[in-house]
Formats: C-alpha cells, structure tokens, sequence
C-alpha cells in the first residue's frame, strides 16, 4: 500500500483463528483420518449433542450447509408446489432459494429501519390462502424478537422456520436462538462466528418426529441403508467438519464477546456522526457476525476505506424481490419494498472478527472520522 501508515486490514481473518487454534484443530483432523469414518458416525454425533446442549433444543441435525438446512426444514413440515413463505427481502439469497427449491413461492417482505428484520405488519398484508409458513431472519447476528411472529403465525396457522445462518450463541430475555423447540436453521459456513472448513449446517428442534424426518431426508430418503422411505438427498454433515466445528464450539462465547466490545468501540466511534452504526442491544442478544453501518455515501466509503488498506463488505447490494432470478419470475419491481431497497443502497458492513487488534480498530476509525470530515 502507498505509505508506511497504511496497511492491508481485511474484513475477515480465518488465517488468525486457525492460528490460535491449530495444534487442537490438527490433533482431531488427524484423529478422524485416523478412523476412517468420514460420513457420520460418531464425530457428527458428538457435535449434534454438544450443539443442541449449547442452544438449549432436545436435538440438533448436522445437515451439508445452511441452505440444506432451510430447504429440509421446510420439507419436514411438507412445504411445497402449491404453498407460499413468508420471507424479508433484505436477507442472503438462500432464505427465498430453499423455498423455491422445495416448489414453492418466497414472498417477500419489507424490513424495519432500525433491526432490519421482517416487518410483521407489513407481512399482515401478504397473507393468502396458500400461505403456509414464515421465515424471520436473525439478521447479521441479532437475535429478533419472535413474540410478535408468534402472534402472527398463530392467528393464520402458519409454520416457523427460524433462518439463523448468522446467529450463533446469541439469545433474547434469556432464550437462546435455536432453542425455541421450532426448527431453526443454522449455518456453519468458514466465515461464521462459528465456521467449518467448508460447507456445513444444523437443524434444532424439540420434536422428535422434525428430527428423525430430517435425518431421513438428509440421507437419500433412508432410514435404514438401501431403504428409502421418501425421496431424500444427500445433505450430511461430513466427519471432518464436525470434528471441526467441536473444537471450536467451547470458544464460541469468548469469540462473540470480542466482537461486541469491537462492535462498541466502533459504534461509541460514530456518535453524532454521518455514519450511522447498528444499535447496540443489550449484550447477549448480538454477536455482531456483521458490524453493518449506514451512509447515503455508502460508495464512496468503501472506495475510500479500500484505498487505506481497509475491506468491507455489502449485505446486501440487492434485495431478494429485486435479484435477477427472481425478476424472471414475475416479482414486483423496484418500489414494492422501500426499506429494503433504500438499505442495499446505504448499508456497508466494516471489518469484524474476535482476533481484530485494539491498532486495527483504532486505524479503521480514524478512517472514518477522515471520511466523516470531508462531508
């Protein structure tokens, strides 16, 4: 980079967390290689146990990724051709893709300006006869309040299926997310506050039956080897990734902090400035997998932050109804959820991770009291 002040800060750094952890992360690959059991079995038992002790549900399914979480979620409760789901439209695009996946149809949703989660009473007015279930989001870590979702669905006897990808070891009033007895989706991709090396994903419940239907489905449809009770697909979570995952689990908690107190300082940073940060919830209910502010120069920030060695990210630069694949298919167009649309205009997402140094965050704000000074 041009001078010796400048220097490369990325928006996320796996390699300083393996670095932490490599003796322990090489002693249980190296155990798994060693057994020669590399789908299921007993390394995908043990982190299902430990996972669903963690958020507090009665079983935990490790599935191939988050997406085959969402898409066998919806499944398990016979969501198909014919059916409508409830999704925000500012969210990543596998929330709408595992309904279309299954055959049926996303509606999309607009958000609230502060949490960016769904808008419930927008959602009032979407529901139709074919709707058949809701998806909130807890949206780049913070967990959403689900009381009102509880209403909703409720009085339109619809299902929940809770999306959280980006959510691990966060919690509300003392639930934790993933422990509601729903189903509820998570996500174990590398760049998750609790990541695999690869692809990798859980469902939660606390129905037996949801758990068995999912273990089923996710092993071609068989419950027993060359039985197949159903159409499945092959979606298991894989041997290596689980060892992973249990060596990274006990660290959860202490890695979320960090990134609260990192979220703090920068938000603390911004008061009274063009720069809008995230609120900052009571602590627990946020893991800041995202650290996601808001400017009407959001462009120019990102080109300025580049230029000082500084990356970031955009979650996300369109909304779901406004994608491509989805304007093929009919959807309204630009206007049909002004939340959402003025957000992936505006949003921008700074550096975050537990290992980020006191000197990396005091640099990264310094760059944005320079940007802020220039308005």
């Amino acid at each position: 980079m041009g001078t010796e002040t400048q220097r490369q800060i990325p928006f996320v750094d796996l390699k300083a967390q393996y670095a932490v952890l490599k003796e322990e992360m090489r002693e249980a690959i190296d155990q798994v290689l060693a057994s020669a059991h590399f789908v299921g079995g007993s390394w995908v038992e043990r982190f299902e146990e430990e996972f669903a002790r963690f958020v507090g549900a009665k079983y935990a399914v490790g599935v191939s990724s988050g997406t085959a979480a969402l898409e066998l979620g919806l499944r398990a409760l016979e969501i198909g051709p014919g059916d409508e789901v409830i999704v925000p439209g500012n969210s990543f695009f596998a929330t709408a893709e595992a309904v279309s996946l299954v055959g049926a149809r996303p509606v999309f949703v607009d958000v609230d300006p502060s949490t960016f989660h769904m808008n419930i009473a927008a959602a009032e007015q979407l529901v139709t006869p074919k709707t058949r279930a809701i998806i909130p989001v807890h949206l780049y870590g913070r967990a959403m309040d689900l009381g009102p979702v509880d209403r909703f669905a409720a009085e339109h006897q619809l299902e929940i299926i809770e999306d959280a990808a980006q959510a691990h070891g966060v919690g509300l009033d003392g639930h934790p997310v993933g422990g509601s007895g729903r189903l509820c989706c998570f996500s174990f991709y590398p760049g998750k506050n609790l990541g695999a090396y690869g692809d990798a994903g859980a469902v939660t419940t606390g129905d037996p039956q949801q758990a068995e239907r999912i273990r089923i489905l996710r092993e071609h449809g068989s419950p027993a080897k060359y039985e197949h009770a159903v159409i499945g697909s092959n979606d298991r979570l894989d041997a290596l990734q689980a060892a992973i995952l249990s060596v990274k689990l006990p660290h959860l908690l202490e890695w979320n902090w960090s990134r609260v107190r990192h979220a703090k300082k920068f938000a603390e940073a911004l008061t009274d400035s063009p720069i809008l940060p995230p609120a900052i919830p009571p602590d627990g209910e946020h893991n800041f997998h995202l650290f996601v502010v808001r400017t009407k120069r959001r462009n120019e920030l990102k080109s300025f932050l580049w230029e000082r060695g500084i990356a970031t990210g955009i979650h996300y630069p369109v909304p779901l109804h406004l994608t491509g694949a989805y304007q093929k298919l009919g959807y309204p167009g630009e206007g049909a959820l002004p939340v959402a649309e003025a957000l992936a205009k505006e949003i921008l997402s700074l550096p975050m991770y537990a290992e980020l140094a006191d000197e990396q965050i005091e640099y990264v704000i310094q760059a944005l009291w320079d940007f802020s000074a220039q308005a």
